[in-house]
């Protein structure tokens, strides 16, 4: 099977010129553009926003990467495809709100393929991604509204998925030695393939679709909530437990690293200040206390 790649190369650049176009008119900041290529083949278009008024930091990133071997990252759990050709494409962002009120967001929808390596193999491939809440002050309502959104984007594919890929999103951005999740959760899948391209594609469309209604409303309902400058500071701390997780556990980072992608791009996920305090806890009654019962997996429908 030879996968359509021009077809989910064009669906993803519409996505970040769509989502890129809203957060422009939310903050009323225009994005920046950089295009760039890598020696081992092909290359990307970041978009970005620094220091804007709402968004202290935005990254909507589009890439088009194609190398002569798998990396460790992609083949440690593929033994049979080591040694292949691939490229792989897709639309990752986070965005790093000013207001500590407006949750940090994260979404990524992608295409792998591993490319035939000898006459009469077929190519192999798979999608992934998902989109997940990392609020530093909690709100229930935002909270239910992202899953919602979430849970409905998957419903014309099974009332299975729902629950098994929020289930995969809590356990995924879980930082073990925290013993805490990320954020809220919301969705996340990998190797997804088992019902052919056309179905998976869908899929992933669905996913990548639902972002601005998942994440916008939240924005308009936080975005001019007053904030005092010891929430900025708590905003900076728990920035922090974003940076440990990207750092030491995300696959994607690995990934990017380890395939020789471009360093500039692969961090522009990292927020423009975070903080470290030694055995600080908050004190109880607190909102800032709050937000460690949120910090573990729950159901919010």
């Amino acid at each position: 099977m030879n996968v359509p790649i021009s077809a989910a190369r064009d669906y993803f650049l519409d996505l970040q010129a769509r989502i890129v176009s809203t957060l422009e008119a939310a903050d009323g900041s225009p994005f920046q553009a950089d295009q760039w290529a890598r020696d081992e083949g092909g290359g990307g278009l970041s978009r970005y926003l620094e220091g804007g008024a709402l968004f202290e930091r935005a990254g909507v990133l589009f890439s088009h990467v194609q190398g002569k071997t798998l990396p460790p990252s992609a083949s440690s759990h593929r033994s049979e495809l080591a040694g292949r050709s691939w490229e792989a494409m897709g639309v990752s962002l986070v965005l790093h709100p000013r207001n500590p009120h407006v949750p940090t967001v994260h979404m990524n929808v992608r295409l792998f393929v591993a490319h035939a390596a000898i006459a009469g193999e077929d190519d192999v491939f798979w999608f992934g991604g998902g989109l997940d809440l990392t609020p530093c002050y909690a709100y229930e309502e935002d909270a239910r509204h992202f899953h919602q959104v979430c849970h409905n984007a998957l419903q014309a594919f099974g009332p299975n998925k729902y629950p098994a890929y929020k289930k995969w999103c809590d356990e995924y951005f879980y930082l073990k030695h925290r013993n805490e999740t990320r954020g809220v959760g919301g969705l996340f899948f990998d190797d997804l393939n088992e019902q052919g391209f056309d179905h998976s594609f869908a899929l992933t469309r669905s996913v990548g679709d639902a972002f601005l209604d998942a994440y916008m409303p939240i924005v308009a309902r936080r975005e001019h909530t007053p904030y005092t400058e010891e929430q900025r500071d708590f905003q900076a701390y728990r920035r922090g437990r974003y940076v440990e997780f990207n750092l030491v556990f995300d696959r994607g980072t690995l990934f990017g690293l380890q395939s020789g992608g471009r360093t500039e791009s692969i961090l522009l996920s990292m927020p423009p200040m975070a903080a470290w305090r030694y055995r600080w806890e908050p004190q109880a009654g607190t909102h800032e206390a709050v937000l460690a019962d949120y910090l573990k997996p729950r159901e919010w429908l």
